[in-house]
């Protein structure tokens, strides 16, 4: 058995010390729970029949009491690609609940949003706090105590961090997380890109570009770009909350149908009232959020998981912070290339060994936590394997020893790069985070007069009048929780693009997010403290000198320290109404920091 390496061993240890109050907490809350919470037993008669009114031929089974009732929590719509095959799971699920001698109902649906129809409009403001509205709607869900278990069906952005947040406050549960697979390969990525950018110079029109984007996002499934989404599915296998090698198997097919069969017969194997009992709260530990960052480093996964996972952590009494980030991405190299990292997608990437062979050559190499609590036997090295058909049945096949395709997978000892590619950077504008992964080391540390804009919109217009044609720091301020929900400013990527292409020296810095699919333009992101509110953001002026350096971790305004400390700060925008963001200005006013997760449910609730 290999050792751990010791710096995943120390940082896990300083997990675990920061956590120790929080995480006791939390143990002794679901032990209560379990014992003495709302369950089918305690409810009145009355509750009782409310619950099994409408629930046909599972009636008698739920009515007896006698047999575990399952939890069905779908983020099912079908303007989402990723979202629409969900939409007939529940009544199979219930077919394959009674196989297993269980039942099950839909508990409640959670809000689907999608970045890709919301970026660059102003519904992205509500994006990131649609994490919070899920993670309620998943509260509400299992609120009723009818379920002595779930299966969460979610995929994307904020709704796998939303239902395991909400799913968490219930954690003497076992759950399981069921995804539905990403589409199939369409139009190349590069392809995609270079009309993007076409389009941004003015070289195409909308109709070109709408043909290149309607090829590539065609079919039902996640988008197979390694952005936010296909992370989450990553980090799932990684924590073991996935039936092993469910993450990537494309929708409709025989193999993805068996494989979500299998997660309903798995719950009813580790229910309380059995000698296998997991619950989600013991399943998700410190040890499994250290695998999250690991395996999101490895991959060169989404930055937006730097908010996302000490969020999901909270939810578990347990902290994880930026520095811990760091120094995991200095031991953990990159193994994987999956656009806009590399030129392939998703799908070439399962077929090179996918996550099957990620998991063995991390866990050969002591980069993960092999002794975690999964929902599947085994541990995790029962996820370094590939599910496949024997006949009609399902089974499991090792990882392939080597990658199938170097150019999408290496191991451990050949990497893409010797680190994970996500660096902490400090300095007099805050903290934030860089990735690395897909910028070339020639642009890790850029110093050029910075050019401040407070909306994104009017860094386009500005690109557009050739004003941003030299060496340029671009900052976007006033987009952080408080000030407008932090969107993401992918928007800005194709215009960027074009001036790094130009030969200028090119960096965005912002309090503001960039989803998974950011590429090759070094960006100084999710920067803490955020301009409104005190932030040193708000000091900084056109002209002002700035250092991004992701190769010494800095991120500073070249000023002199007395007139730094003298500048007034730069007044907000006002907020402005419509596309409901004035329902949203509660979570606005009380969120946190982006570093703890950039929540206002969080901090409102002590977590």
């Amino acid at each position: 058995m290999t050792d751990l390496h010791p710096i995943i061993s120390s940082v896990t240890s300083r997990v675990v010390e920061r956590s120790a109050a929080g995480r006791g907490a939390y143990l002794e809350l679901i032990e209560r729970e379990r014992d003495g919470g709302v369950d089918r037993p305690r409810l009145s008669c009355g509750n009782l029949a409310h619950g099994f009114a409408a629930s046909g031929a599972d009636k008698p089974a739920i009515r007896a009491g006698g047999a575990m009732n399952v939890g069905i929590v779908t983020a099912y719509n079908d303007m989402l690609s990723a979202h629409q095959p969900y939409g007939g799971y529940p009544e199979r699920m219930k077919l394959w609940a009674r196989e297993a001698g269980i039942t099950a109902q839909v508990a409640g649906g959670v809000p689907a949003m999608c970045d890709g129809v919301t970026q660059g409009q102003r519904g992205m403001e509500l994006s990131l706090f649609s994490r919070d509205v899920i993670a309620l709607s998943t509260a509400v869900a299992l609120s009723h105590g009818m379920f002595e278990g779930a299966a969460l069906l979610g995929i994307c952005d904020k709704i796998v961090p939303g239902l395991l947040i909400g799913a968490l406050r219930f954690g003497h549960l076992p759950m399981v997380l069921v995804p539905a697979g990403p589409m199939p390969s369409g139009l190349a990525n590069k392809e995609k890109q270079r009309v993007r950018q076409l389009y941004a110079e003015g070289k195409v029109g909308r109709a070109e570009l709408l043909e290149a984007e309607a090829a590539s996002y065609h079919d039902a499934g996640t988008c197979t770009f390694y952005g936010t989404a296909n992370s989450n599915q990553m980090m799932m296998e990684v924590m073991g909350l996935h039936v092993p090698g469910a993450a990537f198997i494309n929708p409709g097919t025989k193999l993805r149908q068996e494989v979500t069969r299998a997660a309903v017969h798995r719950l009813a194997a580790i229910g309380w009232g059995g000698e296998d009992y997991r619950p989600i709260g013991r399943v998700i530990d410190e040890k499994a959020i250290v695998n999250a960052a690991v395996g999101l480093l490895a991959t060169g996964g989404s930055t937006n998981h730097a908010i996302h996972l000490p969020a999901i952590a909270r939810a578990a009494g347990i902290v994880i912070d930026w520095e811990d980030l760091d120094r995991l991405s200095s031991a953990v190299p990159l193994i994987a290339r999956v656009y806009p990292n590399g030129s392939g997608d998703v799908n070439h990437f399962q077929a090179a060994g996918g996550m099957a062979y990620v998991i063995s050559t991390l866990l050969d190499a002591g980069l993960l936590h092999g002794d975690i609590l999964t929902i599947w036997q085994g541990g995790l090295r029962a996820y370094a394997a590939d599910p496949v058909l024997a006949g009609d049945s399902l089974a499991w096949q090792p990882a392939p020893a080597e990658p199938l395709d170097p150019q999408m997978l290496r191991p451990v000892a050949d990497p893409f790069q010797p680190d994970g590619g996500m660096r902490l950077l400090q300095g007099n504008l805050g903290r934030a985070t860089m990735k690395t992964s897909a910028v070339d080391p020639s642009r890790w540390t850029i110093e050029a007069p910075a050019r401040v804009f407070h909306d994104q919109d009017d860094v386009n217009r500005a690109f557009k009048a050739g004003e941003l044609d030299r060496d340029v720091v671009v900052v976007v301020r006033f987009q952080g929780p408080r000030a407008n929900g932090m969107p993401e400013l992918h928007k800005l990527t194709p215009p960027l693009g074009v001036l790094q292409d130009k030969g200028f020296k090119v960096a965005l810095v912002t309090d503001g997010r960039m989803s998974g699919a950011s590429g090759k333009v070094p960006a100084a992101i999710h920067i803490t403290p955020e301009a409104l509110g005190g932030g040193p953001l708000a000091r900084l002026r056109d002209g002002d000198v700035v250092r991004v350096c992701a190769a010494t971790g800095t991120l500073q305004a070249l000023v002199d320290e007395a007139e730094w400390a003298s500048r007034p700060e730069a007044a907000p925008p006002r907020a402005q109404p419509g596309t409901g963001r004035e329902l949203f200005a509660f979570m606005r006013h009380s969120a946190d920091g982006a570093e703890q997760g950039a929540s206002a449910m969080l901090a409102s609730a002590g977590l």
